[in-house]
């Protein structure tokens, strides 16, 4: 098997200023008004991806037809004028430098998308890690369909422990590779990007290439599949399935040569190795609102064989206006805890009032799970080794399992790439 992985024409500004071209990924700061605000005051009138994305925060806003029309228009335009020098068949280097002053380091390629699946149960050598949430795939059709260009914020994930892949990467560029090299806008840290020679490029792919290697899979994971799990998405999975279903329209339209032929077969991503140093998996916790709250515990000592002694179990914290105690779930449902406790919460919240939220932070959920009426449960950190198996194990994990990163540290938009 070959790795759905390869070099890409990759755009990038010819000449204007970086910190105001690259801004952070749309999804971000979505109830923040006053970030896309001052975003907005910093670019001015400066050529921008600002001006070609279409942030979250203005999904709903009555002129959303508009600004995508206006998106598509200025990507035309910057085409038109020869605004982006291309760098074909190319790998890039990414290192970004986080506020926390830890190195995160990428490679920007293409992915094949006849490769990735976001559907229940998929066995695809590229899956979402999270539940797909289907309703939001259709607004970010619309942005995408007409778009001539794509500018991703997606991080796809390898699992590479012994960091032979991307960390070494470094060790090949020299200072005339660099293509770029600046302070990213509103805290976002710092970038850096190198243009990889074409023999460590393919040296690179043909080392991706072992993860497609079946019997090195099952070994490693102890399994017995029929199909790898190569990449594991990080971030961007909405984009990543957006850019699917518009594949999936495309091919409707066109015979097998054409389609398998077509720019919008692929979309260019980041791959970073889980195993980074710079990569930090946050708990995200649960609070239940407007509940019957013994009803609650009385239905998940149902459901689940608990012990409020230290056993085996899957560990959470339990917390309500009287008590906080930590309980094991003895025979989970799920290959981590977040699962066994999402799936029970699923099943409960069908027929019985109440209201789930998702909360970083163990000083919030204690707080608001104090409120009457509510209970709230302190989940583990998933471990970052967990990952992959849990994702091969029960398939995409369920929504709000894990946090990767804090929004500063989320991915910048920055390079280009032609989808028509």
């Amino acid at each position: 098997m070959k790795v759905p992985f390869k070099k890409a024409n990759i755009l990038l500004p010819k000449n204007c200023d970086m910190t105001k071209w690259s801004v952070i990924a749309c999804d971000q700061y979505t109830s923040e008004k006053e970030y896309w605000d001052k975003t907005k005051e910093i670019v001015g009138d400066s050529p921008s991806t600002l001006n070609l994305v279409l942030p979250e925060i203005y999904l709903e806003d009555s002129d959303v037809e508009e600004r995508i029309n206006s998106i598509n228009s200025n990507m035309e335009k910057l085409l038109a004028e020869d605004f982006f020098k291309e760098y074909p068949n190319s790998l890039i280097y990414t290192e970004r430098t986080q506020k926390d002053g830890k190195i995160k380091e990428g490679l920007m390629g293409i992915i094949d998308l006849e490769a990735y699946s976001y559907e229940v149960g998929s066995d695809s050598m590229i899956r979402a890690t999270e539940k797909t949430v289907i309703e939001r795939i259709p607004p970010r059709v619309k942005v995408r369909e007409n778009a001539s260009l794509e500018l991703p914020h997606i991080m796809i994930l390898i699992d590479d422990e012994e960091k032979d892949i991307i960390e070494n990467i470094k060790n090949t560029t020299t200072e005339e590779d660099k293509l770029y090299d600046f302070e990213l806008m509103q805290e976002g840290g710092h970038v850096k990007g190198y243009l990889l020679k074409d023999d460590v490029a393919d040296e690179i792919i043909n080392k991706l290439d072992k993860f497609t290697d079946i019997d090195y899979f099952n070994n490693k994971y102890g399994v017995t599949e029929n199909n790898p799990l190569v990449f594991a998405m990080g971030d961007g999975n909405h984009s990543l399935a957006t850019a699917k279903t518009c594949y999936e329209n495309l091919k409707k339209t066109m015979s097998e040569e054409e389609y398998l032929n077509h720019p919008a077969r692929y979309a260019l991503v980041e791959l970073v190795n889980l195993h980074s140093d710079a990569l930090e998996f946050e708990a995200i916790h649960r609070v239940v609102f407007d509940v019957d709250v013994n009803h609650l515990i009385d239905e998940l000592s149902k459901y689940y064989e608990i012990s409020y002694e230290e056993c085996d179990g899957q560990k959470m914290t339990m917390i309500t206006k009287d008590d906080e105690k930590d309980i094991y779930i003895k025979n989970p449902k799920s290959n981590i805890a977040v699962g066994s406790l999402q799936i029970f919460l699923d099943d409960y919240l069908k027929d019985n009032p109440g209201k789930v939220d998702y909360i970083h932070g163990d000083d919030a959920t204690r707080k608001l799970a104090q409120g009457d009426n509510n209970i709230g449960f302190i989940l583990p950190a998933m471990k970052k080794t967990d990952l992959f198996k849990s994702v091969i194990v029960d398939g995409a994990l369920p929504r709000k399992t894990f946090s990767m990163g804090h929004s500063d540290d989320k991915r910048f938009y920055l390079e280009a790439r032609k989808i028509k």
